[in-house]
């Protein structure tokens, strides 16, 4: 077991859960001597910045958030999730909660990523707030968080696919290509992909990875399942979610086929 400090979207259950990180347990805490960012670039240009901590010279500066109980396999879930050695750097940070000091595992971005001028989105902020209510961090704390400026959403067509007979994949013909990812029943080869994004493929590679984009989202309580995908049970907001990535997944990507469900 190790103790693990989460203080962006992984204060949110639903989100860290949808990750595939159970922790066993879970509690409030507090970084003394460190401050929040959202400078860190997403691997999406779309989704604005993701958050970072950054150590402060006022020792009155502090971030709250959840430390996590997880078992020990979950560690290596955690760095695929957030670009260990990528985008991310796992350092040790030293945490109070309402009991005692806790030493636990985090992550703070990494130079090449760093971007001052980016803001988070509103998806993004939502997630957090949501999981800094439930957690019950202080009000102050999270008024601060409502009152972020936000990244300007991007309004995308509905996603067509390129005209031409496609090939067809299932999950077991989807799995024995590393370097292709399903979404919305559609099929992408990221083997050209920019710098920026080889980082994720092996997150991304060799699935369909539709159910976990609608459990990222604001509207998610992590209880949707694929058939409600296919079946259309999702919010429109999620499918808006979606939609933009496929939009995004197709010029970052290579298209190359359908994923049957």
């Amino acid at each position: 077991m190790f103790f693990y400090f989460g203080y962006g979207s992984n204060i949110n259950l639903v989100s860290l859960k949808a990750k595939g990180v159970i922790p066993l347990s879970s509690e409030r805490a507090i970084l003394h001597g460190w401050k929040l960012r959202f400078n860190v670039r997403h691997w999406f240009r779309h989704e604005g910045g993701v958050a970072n901590i950054v150590p402060s010279s006022d020792p009155a500066d502090f971030v709250e958030g959840m430390v996590h109980a997880c078992p020990d396999d979950s560690l290596a879930s955690l760095d695929a999730v957030e670009s260990y050695g990528v985008g991310y750097d796992r350092t040790e940070v030293e945490v109070v909660t309402a009991g005692r000091k806790i030493k636990a595992q985090t992550y703070t971005g990494l130079p090449g990523f760093i971007d001052d001028s980016c803001l988070p989105t509103r998806r993004y902020l939502n997630i957090i707030i949501k999981g800094a209510e439930a957690a019950g961090l202080s009000l102050s704390y999270i008024e601060k968080l409502r009152h972020l400026p936000v990244f300007p959403e991007k309004d995308y067509p509905e996603f067509k696919p390129p005209p031409g007979n496609w090939p067809h994949f299932n999950n077991n013909s989807l799995a024995s290509h590393s370097a292709y990812t399903a979404l919305g029943g559609h099929v992408f080869d990221m083997h050209q992909a920019r710098e920026d994004l080889q980082g994720i493929i092996g997150l991304l590679g060799g699935k369909d990875v539709t159910l976990f984009f609608v459990k990222r989202h604001d509207t998610s309580d992590g209880n949707e399942t694929i058939e409600d995908v296919i079946n259309g049970k999702i919010s429109p907001a999620a499918g808006k979610y979606v939609n933009a990535y496929l939009n995004e997944f197709a010029r970052e990507y290579i298209y190359t086929g359908r994923f049957d469900y």
